[in-house]
């Protein structure tokens, strides 16, 4: 483990080596899981400010789920987290005619009709954050959805860290990713890598 700030950053995100493939997962990662995707609280506030500019872009059965109990919910472990339709996809996971899914926020984020992006944690993955008071955790969470960014990380040498630059600073900021990737080097040259 090593210490950003009052962050403690696991070796994983150094040594792990990233690089998302939809061609073959296909946006797997919105739709797999027993929960919906992590929020922080402000973030429900920007999701409701953005739900009329996505409403139409979401399938009628998340509309629903969302009339029923809203855009969040907080699931078994007590955290709070997108609403899923049926179990399985997240309200706002939309499809396009090959079936890839993809986030309704941020198709509506890149093409400029709203300011957020899409939930942090999902911005972040396969970063999970956890908040423990005085610090915070950074670590990998491996996962079988992701085995394709994997063998394509490993191919081109992108480590995760460097893949997940513009969540990272989203989340910690400028400063402390020019730390992280001091760090990273400094592991490098060190042979630690």
């Amino acid at each position: 483990m090593i210490e950003v700030g009052d962050v403690v950053v696991s070796l994983d995100i150094f040594r792990e080596k990233f690089l998302c493939d939809l061609n073959v997962c296909r946006g797997a990662c919105c739709i797999e899981g027993d929960a919906g995707a992590p929020l922080e609280s402000e973030e429900v506030l920007e999701i409701e400010d953005a739900l009329p500019v996505v409403w139409n872009d979401l399938a009628r059965e998340a509309r629903a789920v969302i009339d029923r109990q809203g855009i969040a919910c907080v699931d078994q472990e007590g955290d709070l987290v997108t609403s899923v339709v049926s179990g399985k996809d997240c309200v706002f996971t939309c499809y396009d005619e090959k079936g890839c899914c993809s986030c309704a926020l941020e198709k509506a984020y890149r093409v400029g009709k709203i300011r957020f992006c899409k939930p942090i944690s999902c911005h972040l993955y396969p970063i999970r954050v956890k908040d423990f008071g005085r610090f915070k955790g950074v670590n990998y969470d491996r996962r079988e959805v992701c085995k394709a960014a994997v063998v394509l990380g490993r191919k081109s040498g992108l480590p995760l860290y460097k893949f997940l630059k513009d969540p990272l600073v989203r989340k910690f900021g400028e400063e402390w990713y020019e730390e992280l990737e001091l760090i990273g080097e400094e592991l490098r040259k060190g042979g630690y890598l």
